[in-house]
């Protein structure tokens, strides 16, 4: 076996408590927060592939599209850093956001940042639907980031507080459910909307991200706090008596106690952010940090925010690129619900590796397909149906192994790892860390497609190798494990026990 596997289910405490509605509903609505950021995924790389937004937004890409010759290559038609700015904007704004939304989320608890981000997102929905020119969408951009900032902050930790630990892995994944549902959407929207013969069809897609903003803000309005956030903030006994709606039993005196400990430890961590840098947070902090930047590299939201772009720079046309981009949107939605049924019976580490060696396959095969009708010189002819239907299936089992592995994962594992002293400040850096690389990516890929042509999926392809053998070698499995009780995995791990000491240890050598 590899080194960092330890045996699954719990290593410490096993908390009585049920699956309950108010549990559920309670992880349902608050899930609205992926909405928002699935949404604004699916919406961008719709918008800009649409001749009247770039006509009137980016005239000299509609030129440089509508222009091209056969022999041109087709690799760079789409090559402008200010079109992926429009993109890359919002992902820059978030990262800022999220540092913020940390204090907010640590002193005010996590429903009203959840709140905030949704006024946030609904400020620049309506900015990007009435907007004249390019100023007025990058404005919009970055409010939507901010609120996207505060949601992707608050709402993993907020639904791992709540969740019984027992099905913590599958109530987190809801979250990105509603990423790939918003996805989803966002492409139907996109494609019902490019048929609108006044033009303005962009209008009406960039519009709609409103919608999901009400629903958040509506849910966070009715969400109880999480126990934690309540104790945090020294409501003690409403964070009991929520505690035993939550859980469903009113045998949570052991879960309580060790929430108030876990509390009583936080309040004397003064400075979260330079707690982090402590040896006995380096397992957890290099997670947070290599996780988000890893999930970044497989490529996926390469697909998912220039789907149409890189359809039509493969020879679809409009109307089609938009049509492949709903299908591979629709394998999104439905393989994250994989991942819902299965992270808590086969585990996290299962769920990583698997996921990595299909994308690594499928981006194989898709580099080979590209390669031999394209070539290096990006002209393709005449692109015959039944090669585009294997390039779209071949894109749909990659995206199908991202949605049950990689893109939920990238979300749940962080948010359950770092105890309450440090969780929000944690989750920033997952968070930051995510948009860093989210925006680098978004905003070089065009760019890197014109340059390295097809060998952009073997970049990426090499990446999944690297992760794949980091979580083999270095993830222990968290399935099934109190939240509180989450250190005792790092000391039975083969390697990260020689940062994380017992908390008896612990004490003890702090006192000397």
């Amino acid at each position: 076996m590899a080194g960092g596997f330890i045996a699954t289910g719990s290593p410490g405490k096993n908390y009585p408590g049920k699956l309950t509605g108010r549990v559920f509903w309670t992880c349902f609505v608050a899930a609205f927060g992926g909405l928002i950021f699935g949404y604004d995924l699916g919406i961008s790389g719709g918008v800009t592939s649409m001749d009247p937004f770039l006509k009137k937004f980016f005239p000299e890409v509609y030129e440089k599209e509508n222009n091209v010759k056969p022999s041109d290559n087709q690799y760079c038609k789409f090559d402008s850093q200010t079109l992926t700015l429009f993109t890359s904007s919002l992902y820059l704004a978030a990262l800022f956001a999220s540092v913020l939304a940390s204090y907010i989320t640590r002193l005010f608890g996590r429903r009203l940042t959840m709140f905030l981000g949704g006024v946030l997102f609904l400020v620049g929905a309506l900015f990007n639907a009435f907007a004249q020119n390019v100023t007025m969408l990058i404005l919009g951009r970055m409010f939507l980031g901010f609120g996207i900032g505060c949601a992707n902050q608050s709402v993993p930790i907020y639904v791992s507080e709540v969740a019984p630990h027992k099905y913590r892995g599958a109530l987190n994944m809801m979250f990105q459910l509603a990423i790939t549902i918003g996805i989803f959407v966002a492409n139907i929207l996109n494609y019902i909307f490019a048929q609108m013969e006044n033009g303005q069809g962009w209008r009406y897609s960039l519009g709609c991200a409103g919608i999901p903003a009400l629903m958040i803000m509506l849910g966070s309005v009715f969400l109880p706090d999480s126990p934690s956030s309540l104790i945090a903030r020294g409501h003690d006994e409403k964070a009991k008596i929520e505690l035993i709606k939550i859980r469903g039993t009113t045998d949570v005196e052991q879960e309580f106690e060790d929430l108030v400990a876990a509390s009583e430890a936080s309040k004397a961590v003064k400075h979260p952010w330079v707690s982090l840098l402590k040896r006995q947070y380096r397992p957890q902090l290099t997670f947070a940090i290599a996780i988000p930047f890893f999930q970044q590299l497989t490529g996926m939201n390469v697909i998912v925010f220039y789907a149409p772009v890189l359809f039509k720079t493969i020879g679809f046309g409009a109307s089609a690129s938009l049509m492949s981009a709903m299908i591979t949107g629709g394998c999104n939605a439905i393989a994250t619900l994989v991942s819902i049924f299965t992270v808590d019976k086969f585990g996290r580490r299962t769920l990583f590796l698997e996921g990595g060696i299909q994308m690594f396959i499928c981006q194989i095969a898709i580099t080979l397909a590209i390669m031999f009708k394209f070539g290096l010189d990006g002209n393709p002819g005449i692109l015959p149906k039944w090669y585009a239907i294997v390039v779209v299936c071949g894109i749909c089992v990659y995206v199908a192994g991202f949605a049950w592995s990689w893109g939920p994962l990238g979300w749940l594992v962080p948010s359950e790892i770092f105890p309450l002293e440090v969780r929000s400040a944690a989750q920033s850096i997952n968070v930051s860390v995510n948009m860093i690389f989210t925006f680098i990516i978004a905003q070089i890929f065009t760019t890197m497609l014109c340059h390295m042509k097809f060998g952009l999926f073997i970049f990426f392809a090499f990446f999944v190798v690297v992760m794949s053998i980091f979580i083999n070698r270095l993830l222990p499995e968290t399935k099934g494990v109190p939240i509180e009780e989450m250190h005792v995995v790092w000391q039975n791990h083969s390697y990260w026990k020689k940062f994380v000491k017992p908390a008896e240890v612990e004490r003890i050598s702090e006192e000397c």
